[in-house]
């Protein structure tokens, strides 16, 4: 009889599922270094036998999801893994960017199994990262190939940051809450910024300027604080109601308009300094992974340099800097890979 395992990866937009089915072989069962072109978007060595994406908010929870989904099909699954934005404190989720409270025993009671485990959403794409293929990934920066810790990065509707520990024989992903930080400015025009969010928001997190809210508020600071305006067909698409970033990222990624390419350039750079404060942060001599959806929207003005150029300067740390591997996830299922390989280990 088959046996099967659920993964997920939670965000603050969607929530994207996937059920497996384990291989029936002792052999097979074994976690495979690379999942295969001829399964894509499976995990390493299971097969994909459906997945769905939904809406995240304007449910009333994980399990809500969850049982929706299975109720489309007669498998029940022996493990579940997810990875979910939010610390897991004690089995439980306090979601950073939904109003869900997410416990593991809740979740293996709606879908049936106790084998459930709980991850924060940056340490399973971190996990999934290592599973990833050659053309998954995009080397910004090829550095010096060493073992050793590894930093992942990811903005999307929050900043995520997580960490693959090296013990001396493989990477142990762990999470942490890095994007939560303080901000720190680089220059008088961040320091001007900081001042300017510290009066709509109080504290400055990273997150305020280096993820969906972060693009938005920079361009709210330009237009706003610094009185300058966008082009005329910007200008008519977000009087239409269009999304703030996806407007203006499309527009700097295009080389339409002056000021969405600068600011986007601006966001970029944000990314790349906090990118390298996290690389220093954990001693990611192993290198750096760059990962989140705003990333891949906007690759053509990450490849353009300041990402790096911001990466690199630490001061007497930039030679450093210049030797970490910096690769960009180019799979958008990375964290559902990696909760899939850790609801596996789970058996």
């Amino acid at each position: 009889m088959a046996r099967y395992v659920l993964a997920g990866d939670v965000g603050g937009t969607k929530t994207d599922l996937a059920l497996y089915a384990l291989p029936k072989s002792r052999a097979a069962a074994k976690p495979a270094r690379r999942h295969r072109a001829e399964n894509a978007g499976a995990a390493p060595g299971l097969e994909l036998v459906r997945e769905a994406t939904v809406p995240s908010k304007g449910r009333g929870g994980l399990e809500e999801i969850l049982e929706s989904f299975l109720a489309t099909g007669k498998e029940k699954p022996v493990a579940a893994a997810f990875g979910i934005p939010g610390p897991v404190i004690d089995e439980v989720v306090v979601t950073t960017n939904l109003p869900w409270r997410i416990d593991a025993k809740g979740v293996g009671k709606a879908i049936g199994t106790r084998h459930v485990r709980l991850m924060n959403d940056l340490e399973t794409t971190a996990f999934g990262a290592l599973f990833l293929a050659p053309d998954e990934l995009e080397a910004l920066q090829p550095g010096k190939s060493r073992r050793g810790n590894r930093a992942v990065i990811a903005a999307g509707t929050g900043l995520g940051q997580a960490f693959l520990h090296w013990n001396g024989r493989t990477h142990v992903p762990s999470a942490t809450e890095g994007g939560h930080a303080d901000f720190a400015p680089r220059d008088d025009r961040e320091m001007e910024l900081l001042r300017f969010l510290r009066q709509k928001f109080g504290r400055v997190s990273w997150e305020r300027v280096v993820s969906g809210m972060g693009l938005a508020n920079l361009w709210e600071f330009a237009t706003t604080h610094e009185k300058r305006s966008p082009g005329d067909a910007v200008r008519k698409r977000l009087a239409a109601g269009g999304d703030v970033g996806a407007v203006i990222g499309e527009a700097a990624v295009a080389g339409s308009d002056p000021l969405c390419a600068e600011v986007v350039d601006w966001f970029v750079r944000l990314y790349g300094a906090q990118a390298g404060n996290l690389a220093l942060t954990v001693m990611a001599t192993g290198g750096v992974y760059v990962g989140g959806g705003i990333v891949g929207k906007l690759l053509p003005r990450v490849r353009g340099g300041g990402f790096l150029a911001a990466f690199r300067a630490k001061g007497r740390y930039e030679a450093f800097m210049e030797e970490i591997p910096v690769r960009v996830i180019l799979n958008p299922r990375c964290s559902r890979l990696g909760a899939a390989e850790a609801a596996r280990a789970l058996l």
